[in-house]
């Protein structure tokens, strides 16, 4: 009993933080320059915003550019775009080394909790991909580490992590399939079926539009919350028989939500095979991490002989069902509407 009341304290301790507008994944800001020809930058900057908050950032270009045309911001659902194109030199006069030794940043990240994706793309086929943050809100450019890819994984662990519809979803099968082995057996199969639809996806092999496969994201973290609130001996045969196979079907959906994540940021056309495993492989230590602690609380407080009410270990499971039910009708409406 005391591990089903850890494993409801992790749940209530979840759906305080999650909201219709957070629930998903934290969305980072992207910016973007592209050599159109020798010296000339197009850029693209978005940042993230939250209704009618927007954050105060601007980018920070080195002194040797100098913007020439600007077009009209653009309002979309969850951020703002802007674009504008400006004329750089190198410093040195090279230019197979332009921007090199130079900085690019973001004023007033450091005031935020919001992440920014940098990505600067040459005519020469070089490109270089930086992940700023709060604490580190500019970089010195290296022409030497273009290619690098290895912000994807941080970014694949963070949208784990931070993706409250997708820990509920692993924690719920922590509640739903109770024996260890059988356990890997369920989570390996939600793992390979989400890395499936996630390679499809990105690489433009399949496209489903992101809105259905959040709803039905939704719909399944309702399907284990009823499952786990019916008798053991009531619940769906295919359920209890096979929880691999309903892990591997809903797997799949979750795999084109975080395809969905990955199509918010892009992928390095240099390193597109790179940047989809590195992100594949953060999204799988974001989930063993939350499994990992998970069983490591379970294990820590096994000894501890605290008779808890059934009631409360089954409150965060209604609580749950009742969240994502209001997830599932909310983002049916964006489709609808």
């Amino acid at each position: 009993m005391v591990s089903l009341s850890l494993l409801g304290a992790i749940l209530a301790g979840l759906l305080g933080l999650a909201t219709p507008a957070d629930a998903h994944e934290v969305r980072p800001g992207y910016f973007e320059l592209n050599e159109a020809e020798p010296g000339t930058f197009e850029v693209f900057w978005k940042q993230p915003r939250r209704g009618a908050l927007l954050l105060v950032l601007d980018p920070v270009l080195p002194e040797h550019c100098t913007e020439t045309v600007r077009h009209p911001p653009e309002h979309l659902a969850g951020a703002l775009v802007e674009r504008w194109t400006v004329e750089c030199q190198a410093a040195d006069g090279d230019p197979d080394r332009m921007f090199h030794g130079e900085t690019f940043g973001i004023d007033g990240l450091e005031r935020t909790l919001t992440d920014v994706l940098l990505r600067i793309s040459f005519t020469n086929g070089d490109s270089l991909t930086q992940l700023l943050r709060p604490e580190e809100p500019s970089v010195t450019v290296d022409r030497e580490a273009a290619g690098n890819a290895w912000p994807y994984f941080r970014l694949g662990v963070e949208h784990l992590v931070f993706g409250v519809d997708h820990i509920l979803f692993v924690i719920g099968l922590l509640f739903y399939v109770r024996d260890p082995w059988r356990l890997v057996g369920v989570i390996t199969s939600f793992t390979l079926a989400h890395s499936i639809t996630l390679a499809l996806s990105s690489l433009d092999v399949v496209k489903i539009s992101p809105a259905p496969v959040e709803a039905v994201i939704a719909l399944s973290i309702l399907f284990l919350a009823v499952e786990l609130l019916r008798p053991e001996d009531q619940r769906s045969p295919i359920t209890t028989k096979s929880p691999w196979l309903i892990a591997f079907a809903f797997g799949l959906l979750h795999g084109f939500g975080f395809a969905g994540a990955l199509a918010e940021i892009g992928l390095p056309q240099r390193a597109i095979a790179l940047a989809l495993f590195l992100f594949n492989v953060g999204v799988e230590v974001g989930q063993l991490l939350v499994v990992a602690v998970v069983l490591a609380l379970l294990a820590l407080v096994k000894r501890v002989g605290i008779v808890v009410p059934e009631l409360v270990v089954r409150a965060p499971i209604y609580a749950t069902g009742i969240i994502s039910a209001f997830w599932f009708v909310e983002r049916m409406g964006r489709i609808v509407v």
